[in-house]
């Protein structure tokens, strides 16, 4: 089969197309045919070495798609051949996502949602995980304050929709160009409810567009700089969602001294809990929302083929955060 394989950590020019051999389901697996193939932050991360790297057992990357069950092991009696589905995949399947097929879990999978395309379903898995994970934590009601730092992105975009869907409404988040601006006011924000986040004054906005009072939630998505700013803003024994973990040190102090609870959210950790089911069930939970209506399917933008090239530019827009609120999706087959 065709695969994009990464010959060593590095800049994109590492990545190389190969004919490799197709994998073969074990008993308790399944093997799918890709259809559609999503990019996340994580993947130029792992790509240049840091620390998500220990993650990867192929030199095959991506860790999301959408496909077709060809093949079902002896063991698996729930997937049928022929079944549209999407995968959280991670680094758990025979290879990355950036390739034909793969043989993976069915604990890793769920239907796709019948209302939606395989590369809207590609788009799902990472972000509304780590969406749904977030908002499960939470526990936030109707009377409840939220900043999101980077509310526009494929995590903030799924998150805004899951908290509208349940009555949330006070919600602020940062955007920092028309087109993040355009996305958010999508997901049904008020002009407001939106603050540049290179403002002089950034913090004093944001707690403006709150009333000028301190937020019962801080969710970061970002990292950095911006870290900083959603624990200046969060009230003294507030909630603080950690997405990212690239705080800084002045963001910790700022959490420690007032007294903040820290969610740190990883989808990882269900894998080291030996959960895998995890998984598979909460991306039911997710098809569900989209075909019931209760939220959509992210908003996408197609990069191309299976492709070095497809590949490289994908990790380039995420390196150089030129993604405009959209998910970057390559259809494979």
């Amino acid at each position: 089969m065709k695969a994009v394989v990464l010959d060593g950590f590095g800049d994109v020019e590492n990545f190389r197309l190969a004919d490799i051999d197709k994998p073969a389901p074990k008993d308790d697996q399944v093997l799918v045919q890709i259809k559609a193939a999503a990019f996340n932050p994580i993947d130029y991360q792992m790509r240049q070495g840091r620390r998500e790297s220990r993650l990867m057992n192929s030199p095959v990357m991506g860790r999301e798609m959408a496909g077709v069950v060809v093949a079902v092991g002896e063991k698996v009696d729930y997937f049928r051949v022929g079944d549209e589905i999407m995968a959280a995949s991670g680094s758990r399947g025979s290879n990355g996502t950036y390739a034909e097929f793969m043989a993976l879990s069915p604990e890793l999978i769920s239907h796709k949602p019948k209302n939606i395309t395989f590369e809207e379903a590609a788009a799902i898995p990472s972000a509304g995980l780590t969406a749904l994970q977030s908002f499960k934590r939470m526990k936030v009601n109707e009377s409840e304050s939220v900043f999101i730092a980077g509310g526009a992105g494929g995590v903030g975009s799924v998150l805004i929709k899951i908290l509208k869907s349940n009555g949330i409404e006070r919600i602020v988040s940062t955007a920092g160009n028309e087109h993040s601006k355009n996305a958010l006011l999508d997901l049904g924000l008020k002009k407001d409810q939106i603050i540049n986040y290179k403002s002089e004054n950034l913090s004093d906005e944001i707690l403006s567009a709150n009333d000028n009072n301190q937020f019962d939630f801080a969710v970061d998505i970002v990292g950095g700089q911006i870290s900083e700013t959603a624990a200046e803003v969060l009230k003294v024994n507030g909630n603080y969602v950690d997405i990212t973990f690239l705080g800084t040190r002045k963001t910790r102090e700022v959490l420690f001294d007032k007294g903040c609870v820290i969610l740190n959210i990883s989808n990882y950790a269900y894998a080291l809990k030996g959960d895998l089911a995890w998984y598979g069930r909460t991306l039911s939970e997710l098809s569900q929302l989209i075909e019931s209506g209760k939220i959509t399917a992210p908003s996408i933008n197609l990069v191309g083929d299976l492709s070095v090239e497809t590949v490289q530019k994908a990790h380039t827009l995420l390196e150089s955060n030129q993604i405009f609120g959209k998910k970057l999706v390559m259809k494979v087959s």
